[in-house]
């Protein structure tokens, strides 16, 4: 029983190491995109809506 006790604890601290860790790396920046916002402006990813064609039927007069 006293085995469950230190996994858990051990199993604890390296959670904890790893949130200090991941949030260490978000302040420092080391998730910030710099390249995708350059980029993005060079590609047209808005849909353009097209106006339905219309069809024209001549009606020819007699």
């Amino acid at each position: 029983m006293s085995v469950i006790y230190v996994l858990i604890s051990i199993s604890i601290f390296v959670a904890i190491c790893f949130f200090i860790a991941f949030i260490t790396a978000v302040k420092t920046g080391q998730y910030d995109d710099d390249y995708t916002p350059s980029v993005r402006m060079l590609f047209d990813d808005e849909l353009k809506k097209e106006q339905p064609k219309q069809i024209q039927t001549e009606e020819k007069q007699v």
